[in-house]
């Protein structure tokens, strides 16, 4: 068995952009072994422009439009940094990205595109939205529009092309919605479509008439209020105002002492920045000093694969070569309704079949991502094995990480099941329950170890949560996190690149222990195959901590945090998850219990933090040691986004089949329900798992979601054998 191939090279995306999604799917295709490709996003998706006038007119949904960038950077096997980029340390080669440890990097592009944002307009960013960004534009408008009733006001500033074609979008889906509404197009100068031809011109004009949209020139705006604009002293009242003037580059880029052009990234031929060659800028946020053009998404889809091949020819020692973007370009515009405007040698074209021609366009782009090769199911079986080897590999997905990762719950009984009892009067408890507990003067000191290994790229994130779940058996005891110790496991790569992910790990590990009242002091590294992250962590309490036995009859039973990660994940590594519910999960799982625990601890009778074995599993813990059945109300279990649609579609974690071996102790399960499924999913930094006394329970979740928790009473304690019996 071969070990991988050791990371030499860290090349960064800055930006989601066209051109860096089209450089992803090449990657997907052709990757170069010893590269370890990032790319820096927002959000988990990155909307096509193009499509935008459509979604906005009704005629597309959100999902059609969007590239979901963590489905294709698994494609890729690149990591996302779910962030904004806010600066570039070019010494150092760090980009800056808020809220997070910076990213290194040896090579980075930059396709962060471009804003509407209108800062020097006095009340504009209080109270009007940008068209671009895309994403927050498309979920303002949908909000308004969901909403909007008949007199309802928009005010469209700027009358280019992006702002005429919006405007008419929006006249169209809210006449289409049956609501009488006024748009308004407000232009500052006295000629609206200065940079199209002449017949396109004037189709899109006697547009703008035919579809009710009143055009005004010549306004200069003096500031945006909560109830319209004020132009020339005088009040225009309007419900949304939408920016749409101008091209905008971001404004950290004046901060990163590369040479730019208006607050564009100058660069050359090759694509690359004309004063430091280790940075590229492609799409709407770079300036071709060669061959300057405007704004235009067809020339960051033409860059895309000369950047690929410079990148490459930079990480392998190659020769770069230039782009040459095309003088002319044919502009299909939208009118609103299922028809377009060409513009093309100032002659007047328009029509349904344009538009049809535009959708076509637009679909096929898209289909590039939507229809991504699905990712390996299992592992190839070697020609010659041992006996077994076939069984247990059959109809198996590659291992999950994270908590999914641990052996079943029969296998660890199984191996503890010899471990002999406490020999020291000062260990109070040993293996069995959460953490160990040991005399501590008058109180007592926890003890817990865990470690993982990856489930996620981002070294950073996958600390923060490695961080939170270990600390969940400290929480759960009702004890205050004291000290932690580190265990890692670093992936085989260059002496700089791994002292930039301990960088990284260490700032995160810090940051969550701090937090929570802990100390770091210490720990071990060693090299291998992949990361795994772990750490061992103590508390403190003053009396005797929270047990799994304790339990009362009656006892309410309260969940802090939504169950699904282990299926979520599970179908991420498949290329099957929604980028967006990823994004949910990852923010669920990094969240700290300590909160939730001080609420809980001084109600609680036991406690739990639900884990590895799933909600049933850790909750047959508590049943066995405190001699009690569950009553488990299946419809409360709440749920991560996704969670239930993936397990309706058989998408199970690796290690649900060992933990569904506990169903036998579950009463009125359905078989195949997937509900019930979702019991036995694995969790990572799982939510704390309390029986309180009934008469408390309300009181103690509404403080606990006032407090930010997801939390939900789920069932309640009975006299009985320990098993669970679903209503």
């Amino acid at each position: 068995m071969h070990a991988p191939i050791p990371l030499t090279r860290d090349l960064v995306l800055i930006g989601g952009g066209h051109s860096h999604a089209l450089v992803l799917r090449q990657w997907a295709m052709r990757p170069l072994p010893g590269v370890r490709l990032t790319v820096i996003n927002p959000g988990p998706s990155a909307p096509y422009s193009g499509m935008l006038p459509g979604l906005i007119a009704g005629h597309y949904r959100r999902e059609q439009l969007e590239i979901d960038l963590v489905r294709l950077a698994r494609a890729a096997g690149a990591r996302v940094v779910l962030g904004c980029a806010t600066g570039i340390d070019r010494q150092a080669r760090l980009v800056a990205v808020k809220g997070r440890a910076p990213v290194f990097y040896d090579i980075a592009s930059i396709d962060i595109g471009i804003t509407s944002d209108l800062p020097s307009l006095p009340g504009f960013t209080e109270h009007a939205v940008p068209a671009k960004p895309l994403g927050a534009f498309a979920d303002r408008w949908e909000a308004f529009a969901a909403a909007a009733r008949d007199g309802a006001r928009v005010l469209v500033i700027g009358a280019g092309v992006a702002g005429v074609e919006l405007a008419m979008a929006s006249a169209h889906r809210l006449r289409q919605q049956g609501v009488a509404a006024e748009v308004h197009l407000l232009e500052a100068s006295d000629r609206p479509l200065r940079d199209i031809g002449e017949g396109a011109r004037r189709a899109l004009l006697s547009q703008l008439r035919e579809n009710g949209v009143t055009l005004h020139t010549g306004v200069a705006i003096d500031r945006v209020t909560a109830t319209g604009v004020i132009a020339g002293g005088a009040e225009m009242p309007g419900d949304l105002v939408i920016g749409v003037a101008g091209a905008r580059p971001q404004g950290w880029l004046a901060d990163t002492g590369l040479d730019l052009v208006d607050g564009f990234v100058a660069v050359g031929p090759d694509l690359a920045s004309v004063n430091d060659p280790a940075i590229y800028a492609v799409g709407d946020c770079a300036h071709l000093t060669h061959a300057p053009r405007p704004k235009a998404g067809v020339f960051a889809v033409r860059e895309a694969p000369v950047l690929f091949d410079n990148l490459r020819a930079d990480l392998i020692g190659g020769r770069r070569r230039p782009y040459h973007p095309q003088r002319d370009y044919l502009k299909l515009i939208s009118t609103g309704g299922k028809r377009a405007v060409a513009d093309k040698l100032g002659l007047r074209l328009e029509g349904d079949l344009l538009w049809r021609w535009k959708d076509r366009i637009d679909r096929k782009f898209m289909a590039m991502f939507h229809d991504m090769p699905p990712m390996q199911a299992r592992p190839a079986l070697p020609p010659v094995a041992a006996q077994g080897v076939a069984e247990m590999l059959a109809g198996h997905q590659p291992p999950c990480g994270g908590c999914a990762a641990k052996p079943g719950p029969d296998v660890l009984r199984g191996g503890l099941c010899d471990l002999p009892a406490p020999g020291r009067a000062d260990v109070l408890v040993g293996a069995g329950d959460d953490a160990a507990v040991l005399g501590h003067g008058d109180g007592a000191q926890v003890i817990t170890a865990d470690h993982f290994r990856a489930f996620v790229d981002d070294p950073y994130v996958l600390t923060q949560i490695a961080a939170v779940h270990a600390l969940g058996d400290i929480w759960a005891m009702g004890a205050a996190p004291q000290a932690a110790l580190a265990t890692l496991i670093l992936p085989r790569m260059r002496d700089r690149m791994q002292a930039e992910m301990l960088r990284e790990i260490m700032a995160a590990a810090t940051q969550v222990f701090r937090a929570a009242g802990a100390d770091l002091v210490g720990g071990h590294t060693s090299v291998g195959d992949e990361l795994t992250v772990g750490f061992t962590v103590t508390g403190l309490h003053p009396g005797r901590p929270i047990g799994l036995a304790g339990a009362q009859a009656g006892d309410a039973l309260i969940l802090t945090k939504p169950l699904g990660s282990g299926t979520i994940f599970a179908a991420e590594m498949q290329g099957r998850a929604h980028g967006d519910d990823v994004a949910a999960a990852l923010r669920v799982m990094a969240r700290a219990q300590g909160d939730a625990a001080g609420i809980l601890a001084p109600v609680a009778r036991a406690m739990t933090d639900v884990t590895g074995y799933g909600l049933a599993g850790h909750l047959l813990t508590v049943l066995r040691a405190s001699g009690l059945g569950a009553d488990l109300a299946l419809g409360a279990v709440p749920l991560m986004p996704g969670a239930l649609e993936l397990a309706q579609e058989g998408v199970r974690s690796t290690a649900y089949e060992a933990n569904a071996a506990l169903g036998r102790d579950l009463i009125g399960a359905e078989p195949g329900d997937p509900r019930t499924a979702l019991l036995f999913d694995p969790q990572t930094a799982g939510g704390l798992l309390a029986a309180v006394p009934g008469d408390q329970a309300q009181g103690v979740v509404e403080r606990l979601q006032q407090g930010g928790d997801q939390a939900a009473v789920i069932g309640h304690l009975a006299p009985g054998a320990p098993q669970i019996t679903l209503r």
